[in-house]
């Protein structure tokens, strides 16, 4: 099985490139943006040292169905998908503020709650609750975007203090934030799942908000097996989840937490095939439908340059 871990293009009236964690993104006559959804897969703020096949055209398919299907809640930058592992886009001017909406304590709110701190990102948490307890009401746990390290929680109060985002923005997104929340509940609950947290990346173009990025994939989001959870809950039993926090936990299991000083684990090919195969699964489990492997997946590079290529000379 091939990945594609990392691309070189250079397009047509391209005038800067930006190799994210996963994304690379290409900015295209400073009107588009071309982002190229690899096969990399980071952990902890850490980039994985191999790549797991199929992951990119995975994220990169869920993200455009759910972008397609929330435009009646907020505009998205979106405008055409012209390789499985390709969005091309609108360029807008990011806030640098992520959106974490959580419906459940768990993953890393649940470790932080479990040390003793009750209050996140400024939002008070009741005293008592349990590992995967619904909260009353979503909460959201904003946090700051970093272009290298660790992204940081934050407040509402400092965000809007430090005019990251104006107040009145703010109050606008943290509605959208709620709205695509409950979009994506309902859509999951139809195929017997539970969204329990995601993150939402906005910008504006002009005056007009825009959402941006990735949507409900299984990077930016976890989901819980509906049928199974409340048993689970209520015995105390690990609650199956399909995110890819099965990786983060393979990899504590293995002393490693991005923590200076510790070693990634061996990604042996058996664990890179196990890891592809539970991303199709979740793939499977969030859109209702099977997974069809992209053709052409000899030379990857080849093929999204041919297919951007042919996109950009005839719509750009």
């Amino acid at each position: 099985m091939k990945a594609l871990t990392r691309t070189d293009f250079n397009f047509k009236g391209q005038t800067k490139v930006y190799h994210g964690k996963v994304r690379d993104v290409y900015f295209i006559d400073n009107k588009y943006l071309v982002m190229v959804a690899t096969d990399r897969i980071s952990a902890f703020d850490v980039i994985l040292p191999e790549g797991i096949p199929y992951k990119g055209q995975i994220l990169n398919q869920i993200a455009a169905e759910f972008l397609d299907m929330t435009t009646d809640i907020v505009p998205n930058w979106k405008i055409a998908t012209p390789d499985p592992m390709v969005t091309v886009g609108k360029l807008c001017k990011p806030f640098p503020v992520e959106m974490i909406i959580r419906g459940y304590l768990t993953g890393s709110s649940w470790r932080t709650y479990k040390s003793g701190q009750h209050t996140i990102c400024g939002v008070t948490i009741p005293d008592g609750m349990k590992e995967h307890q619904k909260f009353a009401e979503p909460i959201i746990t904003p946090t700051t975007k970093a272009e290298e390290g660790h992204d940081e929680d934050i407040s509402k109060e400092e965000i809007i203090r430090q005019g990251l985002i104006s107040k009145e923005d703010y109050e606008q997104i943290e509605v959208i934030t709620r709205k695509l929340f409950q979009r994506g509940t309902e859509v999951a609950a139809k195929h017997g799942l539970i969204l329990v947290d995601t993150k939402y990346e906005f910008g504006k173009i002009g005056d007009q908000i825009y959402l941006m990025d990735e949507i409900h994939t299984p990077d930016s989001s976890r989901y819980f097996i509906a049928d199974q959870y409340e048993e689970c809950f209520v015995k105390g039993l690990p609650v199956k989840q399909l995110s890819k926090e099965f990786v983060r936990e393979w990899l504590m299991a293995n002393g490693f937490q991005g923590k200076e000083g510790q070693k990634v684990p061996e990604m042996t090919p058996e664990i890179v095939k196990g890891i592809s195969e539970r991303y199709i699964e979740l793939y499977e489990k969030v859109t209702g439908k099977a997974f069809q492997k992209a053709a052409d997946t000899e030379d990857i590079k080849a093929r999204i340059e041919t297919n951007v290529k042919n996109w950009l000379q005839n719509n750009a």
